[in-house]
């Protein structure tokens, strides 16, 4: 099965300008940013102090003087470290909050925008996407954006910025052999931690990949629930499961052990720096050239510098992640749509509701045309119906109509305008379909009727339900319209999902319906049934009927007989038979098929 996910290669250089898409959806509240980043430097700031109050707190302690110095000097000194630390917390928490409203809302935006960008998208896309490993590229994405901001703007450069404060005073205060040793073990760390981070992110990719393949599978598979009870299947798919868990299983493992690569080489690369700064701060206290002040306040400042640096590595290979899953759905809004409203479309005013299909050509593929040459019309408030062999091209003309395709030749007309000179949305707007495979969201019974029209009050949702022949059956429910209908319309019978897309038709009230093969899967009582509510909601509406069972459109004003992409036959019912053409033949084929079912009924019913 194609995928229209969006891996990344194990080779490809991690995009750095993915972060300029972000920037627009940080401008929103540069306020809050300006004010967050002047907490970020007091914070920095006190924390950088710390040391040198600690080292005086010390030199104080091992001073022997008068008992006020020994204990007045120590405990303003204790006091002002404590005051220090506290404020160094309270400014990054403040950071913090005053961010967290701008990171929150920047998801908020790019999930949206990339929810309404999937919407937008043709349908061609989404027959060949798999659903469970786009909405985990989204969530993942989503979540990216959270830890990238947070951490690049809060970890990363503050603590480069720290790194070279802290090199600068230790240069100052103790001469070139700290800083050197600071510095030098600051370079090895990072270039390792990048190095090796660009090493094992193909096993974080491999992870991944392997994570999205197995939850694509689990979702698939639930999803067609039924079918797999319908074939004995439950082993089967659970062996094929546990093959992409396997995967996953493998991905994981050889990401942990990159992990333990990784920390390993960052944790001696610290310990080494540790070592030789308390060497030579040893050696300084000893030879008197330094306090043990001094000794402490280097050691603390190692400390110091050493903690964020080594978080620092975390957050490098996880905005290498991050970056990776933003991409992967970045790449998602630049999936341009293949039919799009041109610039100087306009709003589709429709009072007639006349159709027109002039020289109309049409393929999926090139190599297989679908249809050839179609043209037609359907004046307004006729009832036309399309027969024809499967793969004829009738459900085809549907998709035309509603703009989920574009013609290659020819002209599609809706009260005299070309389709592709309207809106996508006034033309579908002005449409109403029952289409043979009906799918209902997982919600109540009176709210998917209400998808019609989401205005709709609660008195016009009712009245379509009556019109749609819905209002006994409702009645009949213990929880009535309040019904959960389960997912897809799991829970409903085909019959009354089909109610229920004439129902929501109705309530849309459009001047163009269009009945797509609505009562193919349905039982002779239940298509009487439907066939009536269809009758009296077609009423003063023009209608386009695409028709499995003949027996459905005797009435139609006009039958449209198509044979492989082409129209053989057009005219009415009694027309056509007295024609004794490709129409004529296909009514004798069903007449005997539902005779030689009606005599087994009865044969049945006998025994």
């Amino acid at each position: 099965m194609r995928s229209n996910r969006f891996p990344i290669d194990e080779n490809t250089e991690i995009n750095w300008r993915v972060l300029k898409d972000l920037v627009p959806h940080l401008m929103e509240f540069r306020g809050r940013i300006v004010l967050a980043i002047a907490f970020l430097i007091a914070a920095k700031l006190a924390t950088i102090g710390l040391p040198f109050i600690l080292k005086y707190v010390v030199d104080g302690l091992n001073v022997k003087d008068t008992a006020t110095q020994l204990v007045v000097v120590p405990v303003a000194l204790i006091i002002a470290y404590g005051a220090l630390r506290f404020a160094g917390v309270m400014f990054g928490e403040i950071r913090d909050t005053l961010f967290g409203r701008v990171t929150e809302r920047a998801m908020r935006r790019v999930a949206l925008k990339v929810f309404t960008h999937l919407h937008r998208l043709d349908l061609d896309f989404h027959l060949n996407r798999q659903t469970g490993g786009l909405s985990r590229d989204m969530e993942r994405g989503v979540s990216g954006i959270s830890f990238l901001m947070r951490f690049m703007v809060f970890n990363i450069v503050p603590t480069l910025f720290e790194i070279a404060a802290v090199v600068g005073v230790l240069f100052v205060q103790y001469g070139y052999h700290f800083s050197l040793v600071i510095f030098a073990s600051v370079v090895a760390y990072v270039l390792f931690s990048m190095r090796a981070t660009d090493w094992r992110t193909q096993y974080v990719r491999e992870m991944n990949q392997a994570d999205t393949s197995s939850n694509s599978r689990a979702i698939d598979s639930l999803l067609n629930y039924e079918t797999v009870k319908y074939f004995n299947n439950e082993e089967y798919e659970a062996k094929r499961y546990d093959v992409d868990l396997k995967a996953w299983e493998d991905a994981r493992r050889k990401n942990r052990l990159s992990v333990f690569v990784l920390n390993g080489g960052q944790a001696f690369i610290i310990a080494s720096a540790m070592t030789g700064m308390l060497v030579f701060a040893g050696f300084g206290v000893q030879s008197g050239d330094m306090t043990i002040g001094d000794f402490v306040l280097i050691n603390a400042m190692t400390m110091q510098i050493f903690m964020p640096l080594n978080f620092l590595g975390f957050v490098y290979r996880e905005i290498r992640g991050s970056l990776a899953n933003i991409e992967n759905m970045f790449k998602m809004l630049n999936q341009a749509p293949k039919v799009v409203d041109n610039e100087n479309a306009t709003e589709l005013t429709a009072k007639e509701g006349k159709i027109e299909f002039k020289n109309v050509h049409f393929h999926y593929q090139p190599d297989r045309p679908i249809l050839r040459g179609v043209s037609f019309d359907v004046k307004p408030g006729q009832k036309v119906a399309i027969v024809g062999g499967s793969g004829a091209g009738k459900s085809t003309i549907i998709k035309l109509l509603f703009r989920f395709y574009d013609a290659e030749q020819g002209e599609i007309l809706v009260d005299g305008q070309n389709i592709k000179t309207v809106t996508q949305s006034s033309l579908r707007k002005l449409i109403g379909i029952v289409p043979q495979d009906t799918v209902l969201f997982n919600d109540t019974l009176f709210e998917n009727i209400r998808y019609g029209n989401p205005k709709a009050s609660d008195d016009e949702v009712k009245q379509a339900a009556r019109l749609a022949h819905l209002d006994h059956f409702i009645d009949s429910l213990p929880q009535g319209a309040e019904t959960q209908v389960g997912e897809r319309g799991l829970k409903l019978s085909g019959g009354e999902k089909q109610r229920v897309a004439i129902a929501r038709t109705v309530l849309k009230r459009p001047p163009i319906m269009l009945f797509d093969e609505a009562t193919s899967s349905l039982d002779s009582h239940a298509e009487q049934a439907i066939l009536q509510a269809l009758k009296e909601i077609a009423q003063g509406h023009t209608s386009l009927v695409i028709a499995h069972r003949l027996s459905t459109i005797v009435d139609a004003d006009k039958i449209i007989v198509m044979d492989k992409g082409t129209i053989t036959e057009q005219g009415t019912h009694h027309a056509l038979l007295k024609k004794g053409g490709l129409y004529a033949q296909l009514w004798h084929t069903q007449q005997s098929s539902e005779e030689d079912e009606s005599s087994k009924d009865k044969v049945n019913k006998e025994r």
